[in-house]
């Protein structure tokens, strides 16, 4: 079955991957959109370290956002995407440079507001971080909507 939509126009190459998921390293691993969630393997570079020599947490808030959008974004109908209103991350330990699995679930989905959950592991399986996040379905290109540049919803 050929799925239609934003995210999915991604992964089929009618629409470009974003810089700052190129800069991450982002890559499907597998999805499931019927059960909303997702794996993503990411590439924690050595640009990506902070003075203590870790990983540092804005990188790992982009992977978590960037696994927890997607998962809502596989369920939703073509000309719809999720931007995230709200982010919570809970960092569990310090993340060194090499692969990272995130995987990310949608809790509820409602009319217009969703919410997701994600955890982010290093390649031996360590748990690195996890996020909650809120969302809002909105239109594409639409005042309000993703890519609309005011913000606000009319």
């Amino acid at each position: 079955m050929k799925r239609e939509g934003f995210f999915w126009d991604m992964l089929d190459g009618r629409r470009p991957m974003g810089p700052s998921d190129q800069n991450l390293g982002w890559q499907l691993v597998q999805v499931d959109p019927d059960k909303g969630w997702i794996r993503i393997q990411f590439d924690a570079k050595p640009e990506f370290i902070n003075p203590a020599g870790v990983i540092q947490g804005g990188y790992l808030s982009a992977m978590l956002d960037a696994t927890m959008g997607p998962a809502l974004a596989a369920t939703l109908d073509p000309g719809y995407n999720a931007p995230t209103i709200e982010l919570k991350v809970n960092f569990i330990r310090p993340a060194k440079v090499g692969k990272m699995i995130a995987e990310a679930n949608v809790v509820h989905k409602g009319r217009s507001i969703c919410f997701t959950q994600g955890r982010i592991s290093d390649a031996e399986g360590h748990l690195i971080a996890t996020a909650t996040a809120t969302q809002r379905i909105a239109p594409m290109n639409q005042p309000g909507g993703p890519a609309s540049g005011d913000g606000e919803a009319k």
